[in-house]
């Protein structure tokens, strides 16, 4: 659905970001499961090129990395009660991607459960810097992408989502996540046409 790939003024600053990319968990550890393994080479092209449009097209970066303390303090419940020691602060596995673009200038939130925006103060980041609409790449789909585009869609934000750009390692609830968000939370695309509609933007 592209009927709707306009940046939407409510709620932003004259002269604000006409989009924020926001890149949710691209980071080491993510990748261990052998599905999303084999994605990795296409998520970080697809993703790239994302950001490569965007900076010239004056859009946000925000990466956003889950992070937890060693002890797990800070981690869900399942992590505690499984004692899964997975992206730990300080350590390579909660770091980005070393074959992504990202500039000293990006901005970086780290979160502690899926959504970018819970816990974090992400929304009022974009506030201040008059953002009109949030476009959700990264992992998992199902989790992390999907918590993320609905908590956007609950701060009135348009939301996109890029095909090329998402991926999990479920790849029926990744699927039907992308059925789910597309027309009801906001529009998934491709990013070929991502990039033709938004290049307007200002």
């Amino acid at each position: 659905m592209t009927t709707h790939l306009q940046p939407n003024t409510h709620g932003a600053a004259s002269g604000g970001k006409p989009s924020a990319i926001v890149v949710v968990d691209m980071v080491a550890d993510m990748f261990i499961p052998p599905e999303l393994a084999a994605q990795r080479d296409g998520l970080v092209t697809a993703i790239n090129k994302l950001l490569a449009h965007g900076r010239e097209a004056g859009h946000l970066i925000v990466w956003v990395r889950q992070e937890f303390a060693e002890d797990l303090s800070d981690a869900p419940l399942q992590f505690r009660l499984e004692e899964i020691h997975r992206t730990i602060g300080g350590t390579p596995g909660a770091m980005l991607l070393p074959e992504l673009d990202s500039a000293p200038s990006d901005t970086v939130i780290i979160k502690k459960r899926y959504s970018a925006f819970f816990g974090t103060r992400l929304h009022e980041y974009l506030q201040a810097q008059g953002t009109r609409s949030v476009v959700v790449v990264g992992v998992n789909t199902h989790a992390c992408v999907r918590t993320t585009a609905i908590d956007a869609y609950q701060h009135d934000y348009p939301v996109y989502v890029i095909t090329d750009c998402v991926g999990s390692y479920d790849l029926e609830h990744h699927e039907i996540s992308l059925r789910y968000i597309d027309g009801k939370i906001g529009t998934v695309l491709p990013l070929a046409d991502f990039i033709g509609v938004s290049a307007g933007w200002s």
